[in-house]
């Protein structure tokens, strides 16, 4: 019996598994390395929602970034930031949309895994793996990870001048909680 109830719930955590991200959980964020200092900073999640499929690799759903949202405590350089670089009246949203998952989510403990996807942000769409380590609680889990932008590479404005370097790349740092969903 015992090992009937535990293929059951590993069935569970193999078999494709829904896990809507809670907003008001969920925290973005953001890195970026001058000549002067290191400038930090936060977005907000609008929505997300993950299907993971472990068993075929398939992977859907997509995670809603509120541009406008981005502060990093200094009014002038945020202003700047929506203005020149992100464009957040025109670009209001930064999509991930998952289409492949690597690996499996254990219904207790830390798992890894990695989950491949598009991320649509200021006009146009960009592939990139997100490797996330998975802290998983009953039908609660908290996802971490770290990834970087080439924002420059991808057509948004570098805010360089000739007194001030600013590095091409922007690093974030995810933190997702969210609940399976039956």
């Amino acid at each position: 019996m015992k090992k009937l109830v535990c293929l059951c719930v590993c069935a569970v955590c193999y078999a494709a598994t829904t896990f809507d991200l809670d907003p008001s959980k969920t925290q973005i964020d953001f890195t970026l390395q001058d000549t002067l200092h290191t400038v930090h900073g936060t977005f907000a999640l609008k929505r997300g929602s993950m299907q993971l499929d472990p068993q075929t690799g398939k992977a859907s759903g997509e995670m809603v970034i509120d541009v406008p949202s981005g502060i990093s405590g200094n009014g002038s350089r945020d202003k700047r930031m929506h203005k020149e670089i992100l464009e957040s009246q025109k670009y209001p949203e930064a999509v991930f949309t998952p289409d492949h998952v690597r690996g499996q989510i254990a219904p207790e403990g830390t798992s890894e895994i990695d989950v491949h996807g598009n991320l649509r942000i200021h006009g146009a769409d960009h592939e990139m793996t997100i490797h996330f380590q998975v802290q998983a609680n009953g039908s609660q889990y908290i996802a971490t990870g770290h990834f970087l932008i080439p924002y420059v590479q991808w057509g948004m404005k570098n805010p360089s001048n000739f007194l001030l370097k600013v590095n091409d790349k922007v690093e974030i740092d995810l933190r997702a909680e969210a609940a399976q969903k039956h």
